[in-house]
């Protein structure tokens, strides 16, 4: 099976950041976590979105007539914060370049971005500053791939990622004085809806390394698994996240 060259370019031309947006808007990972925070954190108040992405989580949280401002380093991500009825205010660089008053915002969030998972406790110490009462962080909790979007659809051997649960991770590398004050665990699915399952299993194969020979095994692979969808085909992925939470007034920053 030789791909068209249609199908090459368009495995090449796809994002891998705004190909996890589009799957987390036919996900249910906003109506599963969503609760989880507003149990654990009570009022929102002004929010502090950091790497908002697509802004569906920050958009479920906010509080009317709050306060929402949005660190999202990804220009595409921008422009679909920008196009949201009252949109955030969007601060164009990432966290650590980022200049927010401290104690500026009420609550602030950050939710499957990197930066809990490989800087812990400069990461915490940088969110406790910003919020006046909490800090939440959403992190992977699956036993499986956290790395590559719709890498959960494919063998341990092909992903090649650790496999270990982000939350671990993430509570291993914080102080002992930085845990958490709350841990709440959320099942959901990713569900991803694409237009093409072999554009789709081109783009996994090339981020991978496999020599174009290959691509037939991937496209095989993803078909079996593949729903079909009004939209297109639908992949889905069991996944568990967690949702630390810490409370300004309490512990200390490490």
């Amino acid at each position: 099976m030789r791909p068209t060259r249609g199908l090459a370019g368009a495995a090449q031309d796809t994002d891998p950041i705004e190909l996890y947006a589009a799957a987390i808007d036919t996900s249910d990972f906003v109506a599963r976590v969503a609760p989880l925070i507003r149990r654990g954190v009570g009022d929102i108040g002004d929010l502090l979105d950091i790497g908002a992405g697509g802004g569906q989580l920050g958009r479920a949280l906010r509080a009317p007539h709050r306060r929402w401002t949005a660190i999202e380093p990804a220009s595409n991500m921008r422009a679909r914060l920008a196009q949201l009825e009252d949109p955030p205010h969007l601060i164009a660089v990432g966290w650590e370049a980022a200049d927010i008053s401290f104690d500026g915002h009420d609550t602030v969030l950050a939710a499957n971005i990197a930066a809990p998972l490989q800087e812990p406790n400069a990461f915490l110490r940088r969110c406790r500053a910003w919020a006046r009462r909490s800090v939440v962080w959403v992190v992977p909790a699956q036993h499986g791939p956290h790395g590559m979007c719709f890498a959960g659809c494919l063998p341990a051997a092909w992903h090649g990622e650790d496999e270990t649960p982000g939350v671990e991770i993430v509570l291993r590398g914080l102080a002992p004085s930085a845990q958490p004050h709350s841990i709440a665990f959320a099942e959901w699915t990713f569900s991803g809806v694409v237009a093409d399952v072999e554009a789709l299993a081109i783009y996994l194969a090339d981020r991978l390394g496999w020599p174009e020979g290959r691509r037939p095994e991937m496209i095989a692979h993803l078909a079996r698994q593949a729903k079909r969808d009004p939209r297109g085909y639908r992949l889905d992925i069991p996944r568990r996240s967690a949702v630390l939470i810490w409370k300004h007034a309490e512990g200390s920053v490490p």
